[in-house]
Parts: C-alpha cells; structure tokens; sequence
C-alpha cells in the first residue's frame, strides 16, 4: 500500500497569536492521509472534550472529509501535559475500563471520527506494562465488534509511542501491542532540549562518531531499528517527523558544535511562545536575521543554527528527505508529523504552503509498503484466530526453475516439493514413505523417523 502521512493538529495551536494562529481550514485535506486531532481528554474515567469549544472544532476538523473523502481523522486522548495518572487510574479497575472502551465507541462515532490515538506518556513498569496491553485489547476488541453489528468501517486504533529504547523496555510490551494497533508512532523527537545543560539536536537522524554509547542510542535510525527488533512490524511503524526544533542559550558565544555548553533554553518564539522551542516558520525568521550561521551536519544529517548566544537544532527539507530516503530504504510504514500547524502553513518563509510536509510527501511518492505482518486481526488472517507460525512449515524461496524435495514433519506419506517459490504437496505411492537423506519415497523400515509406518504382521489365527 501507499504510505501513511499522519498529521498531529494541536487544540492550543488556534490560540496562538497573529500569523502562528491556526485553524482547522488551514488543513490542505489532501496533505495527509491522516489526521489525528489533540487531545481530547478522560472525564470521570469516560472520553470527553477537553472544553466547551471543543465540539465546535472537531466539526470543523471532521468537515475536511467533505473534501477528501479519503481523509482518516482520529481523536488523540492524552499526551505529555496529561500524564500517566489517569491512564493507571483508568485501567486498574476492569468495569471502569470497559465502560470507557464502549463510551468512547459512541463518543467516535457521534462526532464521526475515524479512530482513537492513545498517548499514554508513559506505562512505566510490569502493572502499567500489563494495564497498557489490556487496554489496547480491549478497545481493539470491542472496535472489531461494534463494525460488525453496525455495518460501519472498522474505528482506527493509533498509539503514540516513545522513541527512548529505555522507555521501551520500561512498559511496551512491543509484540503484544503490535497486535492490536494500527498505526504505532514513533516519537522521534525530543531527543535533547533544554532540559540538559549542553547543547544537542532534537532529532538527529545518525549519531556523532565521537558520541559516547549511550548518546549513539539517542537517534531516529536506532530508535526505530530498536522498535522492529523488540517485535513492532514495520508496516505499521509510522517514524515521527518533528516540524519544529530546540533551542539553547549558550554558555559561551564562541563554543556552538554539538556538546558545547547551554544555560538553559533558547529565547521563546514569538508565536510559540515556550522558551528552548521554535516552530519551523520561527526558525525561518531566526535564520533570515543578520549573522545568523546555518550549519549542516554532516554526521547527524541534520542542521543548526546560531545567532550570539542563541542556538537551535531543526529539521528542514534537506535533512526531512534525508530522513524519508532512510525510511524507504528500511522499509518503515510511513510516517507521524508533530505538527501540522508548526510546518509553515502560511507560506511566509518562501518554499509556498507546508514547504516541510510537501518536501516529504514529494520524497515519498512512489514508494509502496510491504504487508507482510499476520497478526490475529490482519485482515488476510481470519478474525479471532491467533496465527502461530508453525515450526515445522517449509518455506520455498528457491530461484526460478529449481527443484528440491523436503520431508512432511507431520505426515511421512507426503513431502513437499519446491519448485522456485512455489511448494507442492506430493504423496508418496501407497505404504511408501518420504527418505529425505535419499530424495525417494522408500519401505518404512529403511527411514527410521517413519518405522511406525511399517504394516503390522497379520493377527495369527487360532
């Protein structure tokens, strides 16, 4: 299939000032493929609307479906400010957590939306790892019944994940979770920021050959290489794309490189207004004052820039294609965008509307995802049964023309035939059995794994 483009759109955006104010008709609804609306909030245990102007927005934000059908718009309950409190309150108790699951069923589908983001930042531990995957059961479950009995499409379930292989271990259970989610997205971002007093890249794509083990690990490429060997297909791996970066006020103007020394966060953006943090259309301003020096990094594949005792570390349309070159090489399903209304949807830094997501979108056409993961609700597999894979199944990937023979495991009378890559199940001629050290259906006597075969002598007779 075509790869995903799933668009975060954040409710505060529509609250910032002048030209950073943003409203759901600055969408292009055919940016994305997806559109995830945050957050929606939990109210007694139940989904609910974060505030009263809510209801107003998700109808203009679900209205974008007029213009493209096509268009996916899930609803994302949780998030960084939200914590993981409610989550373990929510899920520590069975009742209350089925209540929400079949709440939030009707919640989806009184406003029409398409699917359900859970950003549960983060399940820390065996309870919370345990409670994480239940609840994902759960709604999975419970959305694969409600399309039955309602004819309607099946409500998308979508999860926002973190990119740190410490979180991971701490609270995924990765191969569990794979199984009932459709998009995982991968928060690779946030890897440094002014949380740390040296200066570092937000989301740098490779690490510094100089850079200690642990800091090697804080990276897009090992981030998302540690998702698929803890068990996440990467069909369903969507990799974060950040539309904003992290700034630094520095210690000393003249050290600026990777590891110089921070105070603390960068001044705040005019529009943003967050210290240590820039939209990509205030990063454009940053970059088009006098002396400001924009430097690529050639190991991290990403760039920065500095102004006097100002720096900040972002994502541009080089280093975005850079980053799509590298997904389509590993074969990710796609990719997540924090956020639609950092991007520079007004057009004021030149590149025309969502130069970024554009950049990206252009890198990606063409390029096709492979389906290969068979989970128990992959479509391919029938609903409900959990698809082991067998130990003794034969697999043909011979090339073209080639024969070869192999034995049946289950069954001593059979074996399989592999011509190229397809397979045959051949009998063998009656009271044969397959010898596989010969290639020949042969007398069981001669195969010791098939003795049993051998015809039990004619009862004497009395």
């Amino acid at each position: 299939r075509k790869p995903q483009v799933l668009c975060y759109m954040t409710k505060w955006s529509q609250k910032r000032p002048g030209a950073g104010r943003f409203s759901p008709e600055d969408i292009d609804p055919k940016l994305c493929t997806h559109v995830v609306y945050a957050f929606a909030t939990l109210k007694d245990h139940k989904l609910a609307e974060a505030d009263d102007k809510d209801e107003e927005l998700y109808e203009r934000v679900i209205a974008l479906r007029d213009k493209n059908p096509d268009l996916k718009i899930l609803l994302a309950i949780g998030g960084w400010a939200f914590g993981s409190t409610p989550f373990k309150e929510l899920t520590n108790n069975v009742f209350r957590m089925n209540q929400f699951v079949y709440e939030s069923i009707e919640f989806l589908r009184d406003y029409k939306f398409n699917g359900l983001d859970v950003d549960w930042e983060y399940p820390r531990g065996a309870d919370d790892r345990e409670a994480y995957v239940n609840l994902l059961r759960e709604l999975r479950t419970a959305f694969e019944g409600e399309a039955k009995t309602s004819g309607e499409p099946r409500l998308l379930l979508a999860a926002a994940v973190p990119a740190s292989f410490e979180a991971i271990a701490a609270g995924y259970d990765v191969p569990e979770i794979s199984k009932y989610l459709d998009l995982i997205n991968v928060m690779t971002y946030d890897f440094h920021g002014q949380w740390e007093r040296t200066v570092g890249h937000n989301s740098p794509l490779f690490p510094l050959e100089s850079a200690t083990s642990y800091q090697k690990k804080l990276t897009v490429d090992y981030s998302a290489r540690e998702w698929v060997k803890q068990g996440a297909p990467k069909e369903k791996l969507m990799i974060g794309m950040p539309t904003y970066g992290r700034s630094f006020e520095l210690v000393n103007t003249t050290q600026f490189d990777i590891g110089a020394p921070a105070s603390g966060g960068g001044t705040a953006g005019q529009f943003t207004n967050e210290a240590g943090f820039m939209s990509y259309y205030e990063i454009c301003d940053f970059l088009q004052e006098e002396n400001t020096t924009l430097v690529w990094d050639n190991e991290q594949q990403v760039p920065f820039a500095y102004r006097d005792n100002q720096w900040v570390g972002f994502d541009d349309e080089r280093s975005l294609k850079t980053k799509i070159a590298w997904l389509k090489e590993e074969g990710f399903g796609g990719i997540m965008i924090w956020s639609v209304d950092m991007d520079d949807f007004r057009g004021r830094c030149g590149g025309g509307k969502y130069p970024l997501i554009n950049a990206m979108k252009q890198e990606l056409d063409g390029y096709k995802v492979k389906l290969e993961y068979t989970g128990p609700y992959e479509s391919s597999a029938p609903i409900g049964q959990y698809t082991t894979k067998d130990p003794n199944e034969v697999k043909c990937d011979e090339e073209e023309g080639h024969i070869s023979y192999h034995p049946d495991k289950n069954d001593c009378t059979h074996y399989w035939m592999c011509e190229g890559d397809r397979k045959h199940h051949m009998p063998c001629p009656l009271k044969l059995v397959f010898n596989p050290d010969q290639n020949v259906c042969d007398w069981p006597e001669n195969v010791e794994s098939c003795m049993q075969h051998t015809e039990a002598p004619p009862a004497s007779k009395r």
